[in-house]
């Protein structure tokens, strides 16, 4: 089921049942109840409430949304520094050349079609990606210098090599949850009490009440999806996040994802 549609489908139900129980409520209330004013302590304390949500929850978009600038700039370091290691390798010869941008694509293939569902899945990263980078690593270590060319070319290949296992090792260990369990439940419960609230507030049956009233709970359950939506740092769904590497090596990762 699509993210978005399970979005729509939170936000209708939850309007629903805030518009139902307003209903509810306003059907129940004494002829004698004065509904025209709120006691100043319930309107002083619903602000509070709100007010301290507010901060909680900007914080935590806050959070979820610096943790997942930080994978994709992961992404982007692993997949440029393999993009200069594959172009710079065109000093050696015809025969080392190939070897080391095959091996080249032979992990970016893999980091994008085995280890880009394991991280959108939550599983960890396979260790089959750190022995191809190793693999890659030993071979341009031992490829000695026959020239001038190749040996101005032979330290930055292995500085690049070496950014690309500091950025592998960034992005496997940003694949988890950024918000632990005890600050979704304060979310959710911190919601769930911020909607209650305005049950306080003595909302009358009007168009306008009932429609600031639906409004402000879609608000609330869209906040919370955006959160959960960012929680993870390479998505919930495909690879849209390994956009680096399909953008710097297209031929490979189209070949094999037929």
């Amino acid at each position: 089921m699509s993210e978005w549609l399970v979005l729509a489908i939170a936000m209708a139900l939850v309007c629903a049942v805030v518009l139902a129980i307003t209903a509810i409520r306003h059907r129940r209330v004494a002829a004698d109840e004065d509904t025209s004013e709120t006691p100043d302590v319930i309107e002083y304390m619903t602000m509070m409430v709100g007010v301290v949500y507010a901060i909680v929850l900007g914080l935590a978009i806050a959070g979820v949304w610096e943790a997942r600038g930080g994978a994709e700039d992961s992404v982007r370091r692993e997949a440029q520094s393999l993009y200069e290691v594959s172009q710079r390798a065109d000093v050696y010869p015809a025969p080392v050349r190939d070897r080391i941008r095959g091996e080249v694509d032979a992990y970016v293939s893999h980091t994008v079609n085995v280890d880009w569902p394991r991280l959108v899945s939550g599983q960890s990263a396979s260790d089959e990606g750190a022995q191809l980078l190793g693999k890659l690593r030993g071979d341009v270590t031992h490829q000695s210098p026959a020239n001038e060319l190749q040996a101005q070319a032979y330290q930055p290949l292995l500085d690049h090599i070496a950014a690309a296992d500091d950025a592998r090792h960034s992005r496997t260990q940003s694949d988890e949850s950024t918000l632990p369990s005890v600050v979704w439940v304060g979310l959710v419960v911190g919601g769930l009490v911020t909607i209650g609230l305005i049950f306080t507030l003595q909302i009358r049956r009007s168009g306008r009440e009932l429609l600031l009233a639906g409004l402000f709970s879609a608000l609330i359950v869209f906040l919370l999806f955006m959160v959960w939506s960012f929680d993870a740092p390479y998505g919930r769904d495909g690879t849209d996040s390994a956009g680096p590497f399909q953008d710097l090596f297209p031929a490979v990762t189209v070949t094999a994802s037929r």
